[in-house]
């Protein structure tokens, strides 16, 4: 039985359903605890009634942890989000005391083949984590951090413990949505781990945890219905930064990693993730940032750096166009059936645009 725990917001839900779904498909025996950061999250997976799928309302959270909620009125929203990865692994590990070796994910991963490979690797250690293995040209994005928080895993055992209590700790202090005196998030806290502890793993599959950030590295290919990272299996892919811009049209935000979209990454991962995700999806549509607070000239740099970025990604071709054809034409006029996929406020934005979160 594997364990992990995740969270996510009404924007988010949609990939969390997915996530979920990819873990299932491959006949994994798994429970996921999800942290629901809202009331129509929580009302979502309590409504599906899956055993394995296990609903935290963020009351819950916050109501054994009154530091993390106290720090919720000094942070934005994503950078709150982000203060709640180690006190949820906390909470998980209190409240849940069959869970011995628990796996954090990220709700925006999916499985396209079964984890057990990495959990071989995990064997006698207390902590996993895994790299970004930047690419080459992706490597200007390494002072966000050397290992993503897309996954990491903790074992109940003395060393698992004190680096989940620890990493709370520092998240509660500081965790932020900026690089700062040798911090970012709840991200660059992990490069102490393997000199502060021992018996900490850095996860070498290379099919793991697969992202714009380090695609370059190897050619994605498909053979007899499977995809390989070069020589290996892909285990799970991390849509990071992945938005929709209007009802047919998608931003994987491979060009701010400086990769290009492969016809098989196109094709075999994301058209399907799309596909799955507007299943989920009920009539959403994308969170606008609040400008009301932008100056003029900040509004004009803004706009700015917009046409550049779209410039920059029709160059690495990181848009995805969905054809109108690609669903009946009944249902592309049926309300309800066209919809939009909502992402995280601040995902996006400045830092959070390659940090791999």
């Amino acid at each position: 039985m594997y364990y992990f725990c995740t969270y996510f917001d009404k924007n988010y839900y949609s990939r969390a359903r997915a996530l979920y779904e990819s873990l299932r498909r491959q006949k994994t025996s798994f429970v996921l605890y999800a942290l629901c950061l809202d009331g129509e999250s929580e009302r979502r997976v309590r409504a599906l009634g899956f055993d394995n799928f296990i609903p935290i309302g963020l009351s819950e959270l916050e109501s054994s942890d009154p530091e993390l909620a106290q720090s919720k009125t000094t942070r934005s929203k994503v950078e709150f989000y982000f203060t709640c990865t180690a006190a949820l692994c906390r909470f998980v590990m209190e409240r849940f005391t069959a869970v011995a070796l628990l796996t954090y994910l990220d709700a925006d991963l999916y499985f396209f083949a079964h984890p057990e490979p990495i959990f071989r690797e995990l064997e006698g250690a207390s902590i996993g984590i895994i790299p970004h293995r930047y690419s080459l040209l992706a490597s200007v994005h390494k002072r966000h951090g050397i290992y993503n928080v897309g996954w990491v895993s903790f074992r109940r055992d003395e060393e698992g413990l004190a680096c989940i209590h620890r990493w709370r700790e520092q998240c509660i202090e500081w965790c932020y949505d900026r690089v700062e005196d040798g911090k970012f998030a709840d991200q660059k806290y992990l490069e102490q781990w393997p000199e502060r502890f021992t018996r900490v793993r850095v996860i070498a599959h290379k099919g793991a945890n697969v992202g714009s950030w380090n695609i370059a590295n190897d050619v994605m290919r498909e053979v007899q219905g499977r995809l390989y990272v070069g020589d290996v299996p892909l285990i799970f892919f991390h849509f990071a930064c992945f938005s929709q811009i209007t009802p047919q049209l998608f931003n994987t935000s491979f060009a701010g990693n400086y990769a290009f979209l492969s016809r098989t990454v196109r094709r075999r991962i994301y058209l399907p993730y799309i596909e799955e995700l507007l299943g989920y999806t009920d009539g959403g549509s994308l969170a606008p940032r609040d400008r009301q607070a932008d100056s003029h000239i900040r509004r004009f740099y803004q706009v700015i750096l917009q046409i550049l970025r779209i410039v920059r990604g029709l160059i690495f071709r990181e848009y995805i166009v969905l054809p109108r054809d690609r669903f009946p034409e009944a249902d592309l006029h049926t309300p309800g059936k066209i919809f939009y996929l909502p992402h995280v406020e601040g995902r996006n934005d400045g830092y959070s645009e390659h940090h791999g979160r």
